[in-house]
């Protein structure tokens, strides 16, 4: 595809940023865009410090005027491929998706065909003009649930600004292994392993996450629990609740050895042994509409596993 669309913008630096690296407060300033993306267009003069051009390390203050002139030319290594979507909504400016398990949401090594990207291009292919194809937010893999779109530049930078600033509801029903007496939440910071590279960890020095949970259901070994995102980290909630040990049941990097209750039903230890991913969905999104200003919201059910999961602990009480 060779779309490309032209990008005007300016902001002034706040007072929290001030002090630090050009390509840092670009990156904070401008969520939507990639950190290589932006120190290309600092390279490039495309992106300017008071009107004057700087180098990505330079340190900038506050009150100083970030503006950026440049053309976005969609990603050619995106390809658009059919591929089944469970819109739940659309209008001019967003799309709302109900993804399901076994989805990869961006292109990655490994898994450049096939996406959920892929088929957003297939199906609205003026997407290819936009940040990501307009995803604002991603899911892992085997987390099932609802997903926001943009469709144009100015719905993404809106929603991009809702998640910074929190105001995006995102709930999620989990299914954990033990049983919490209690609600709670977690306000850990997390950041990538320091020995697995392809986990995350609660480490000191990372970017500070929160989660909120509370208990729907206990049952003799497990806790069916709704989980409130105040940030959203990579993996945030399977850190979070593996770090407090309530893995959630069938996560594959957090969760630990499989765990079968003593004395449980042949039944329940059966989808236990079966149930191969997280047990995580994404069961309700809101936000205030880029267009109308007006809060919206969706729910979705639990799909099939899950609904089999809490049937089985609750048959087995």
């Amino acid at each position: 595809m060779n779309l490309s669309t032209k990008i005007s913008l300016q902001v002034q630096v706040p007072d929290p940023l001030s002090g630090q690296r050009l390509d840092q407060v670009a990156a904070s300033l401008f969520p939507e865009y990639s950190r290589g993306r932006l120190q290309n267009w600092i390279k490039e003069g495309n992106l300017l410090v008071n009107g004057k051009v700087l180098r990505s390390k330079d340190k900038i203050y506050a009150g100083d005027r970030l503006s950026l002139e440049t053309v976005l030319v969609a990603d050619e290594t995106w390809v658009a491929e059919p591929k089944e979507l469970n819109i739940v909504y659309e209008d001019d400016d967003v799309l709302v998706l109900d993804k399901p398990v076994n989805t990869v949401v961006h292109p990655a090594a490994g898994n450049r065909s096939g996406t959920l990207l892929n088929g957003l291009l297939h199906y609205c292919p003026q997407l290819s003009e936009i940040p990501r194809a307009g995803i604002v937010h991603r899911l892992d893999k085997d987390t099932s649930g609802l997903m926001v779109v943009a469709k144009n530049l100015q719905a993404h930078r809106i929603l991009v600004k809702q998640l910074q600033r929190r105001e995006v509801e995102r709930e999620y029903e989990a299914v954990v292994i033990g049983v919490m007496t209690a609600g709670g939440t977690v306000d850990l910071p997390l950041g990538r392993h320091p020995v697995h590279r392809q986990k995350r960890a609660v480490i000191e020095n990372g970017k500070e996450a929160v989660t909120h949970y509370r208990v729907l259901s206990r049952y003799r070994s497990h806790t069916h629990i709704r989980v409130k995102l105040e940030t959203g980290r990579t993996h945030q909630i399977r850190v979070h609740m593996s770090h407090i040990r309530y893995p959630l049941v069938g996560d594959p990097l957090y969760g630990g050895r499989l765990q079968i209750p003593k004395g449980c039903s042949g039944t329940l230890a059966k989808v236990l042994k079966g149930f191969d991913r997280q047990a995580l969905h994404a069961r309700r999104l809101g936000f205030i509409h880029p267009h109308t200003g007006e809060m919206v919201s969706w729910e979705s059910e639990l799909p099939a596993d899950m609904q089999e999961l809490l049937a089985a602990l609750q048959a087995d009480m």
